[in-house]
């Protein structure tokens, strides 16, 4: 991405992540959204096509939709039908839970549909230590079935400290579904905040997983891991932040956030009800906070044109400060073992 792209953002996000709801039938111990009992805020059936109707004059490419559990409304078939009539893209997250050979079925004969399942562990014990008891042969089901009616989808993994052993196994099991795999990172927001201590990978394991990462080209990541990305994998995806310059969240109830796992009171922009999407992409000082961000004691870092800081979030969540460093950047991580082994 260039610099001028970086300080001034496209003229329309490339893809909107979305949480439709935040109502949940699980209750993860990572959720980014603190998912659960819902809201009466929620935007309803009209106001979703709205938002649908602004994204699809401003060309946006893709929607990711996650929650909570979209499924769990009763209008998101509906919503979905809308969405791809507008010549949008779907990506939605799910936990599985919902998902049956009928509505397998149903999702079939969508074009522009894909699937992310959630699977946070290659064996029940792993699994379900953070999704829940039970939940482990239930997405399993839910896969078989997006397999048996040809829905593309992949395996959502998020690294934790419990299943990092499991990534080979993960990936085969991917590939006996034909699906892909899709490693995301653990950040400490909603119920993360809680569970890092617990869950969140340790240091040599990010280190490894780095290096199993650039021996894996068909690993999808997104831009969770842009920052412990190697050189050599880099030029396959996006390599750096793209929070107001080329993405952006909308909440359930429909407040604007430049990222996902940065919905919180400092970083509202705005709501799709009270104002037009476009004018707080071009317009709010959010968005622009985050274009001109420049996490100065990373300038001199050899890496710096590569993730330019790393991620926002991560330096909020442990530090509450946008202009620190990604604590889990490649750098800091070696910088931090090499303390801890000089003081050993």
């Amino acid at each position: 991405m260039s610099s001028k792209i970086a300080r001034m953002g496209l003229r329309a996000p490339v893809n909107v992540t979305w949480e439709i709801t935040l109502k949940c039938n699980l209750h993860c111990a990572h959720c980014l959204s603190d998912a659960g009992a819902g809201s009466d805020r929620e935007l309803s059936f009209a106001e979703c096509r709205n938002v649908v109707d602004q994204l699809s004059a401003l060309k946006v490419f893709q929607i990711n939709i996650g929650g909570g559990e979209p499924f769990i409304r009763e209008d998101f078939l509906d919503l979905l039908d809308y969405a791809e009539a507008k010549g949008i893209i779907s990506c939605v997250s799910t936990n599985g839970m919902l998902v049956d050979n009928e509505l397998a079925r149903k999702l079939s004969r969508l074009e522009s549909l894909y699937l992310q399942v959630s699977l946070d562990g290659a064996t029940a014990e792993v699994n379900d230590a953070i999704r829940g008891e039970g939940t482990y042969d239930k997405i399993l089901h839910s896969m078989t079935c997006l397999t048996r009616q040809g829905v593309p989808f992949s395996i959502n993994t998020v690294l934790t400290r419990l299943n990092f052993s499991q990534l080979d196994t993960l990936r085969e099991m991917a590939g006996e579904y034909g699906a892909e795999l899709r490693v995301s990172r653990f950040r400490p927001s909603g119920r993360g905040k809680d569970s890092k201590a617990i869950l969140g990978p340790e240091k040599d394991q990010l280190e490894a997983f780095a290096e199993w990462l650039n021996g894996h080209d068909l690993i999808r990541t997104g831009d969770s891991f842009f920052s412990l990305t190697s050189e050599n994998r880099r030029a396959k995806g996006l390599d750096m932040c793209g929070a107001a310059k080329m993405t952006c969240c909308i909440s359930p109830s429909g407040d604007v956030y430049p990222c996902a796992f940065l919905q919180e009171r400092p970083f509202l922009v705005g709501n799709v009800r009270e104002k037009a999407f476009k004018d707080m992409w071009d317009h709010s000082l959010v968005f622009a906070r985050f274009r001109n961000l420049n996490v100065e004691t990373c300038i001199t870092c050899p890496r710096f044109d590569f993730c330019r800081g790393g991620c926002p979030a991560m330096a909020y969540h442990t530090y509450h400060d946008i202009n620190m460093p990604d604590p889990e950047c490649l750098i800091n991580l070696k910088v931090d073992v090499e303390s801890e082994s000089r003081h050993v």
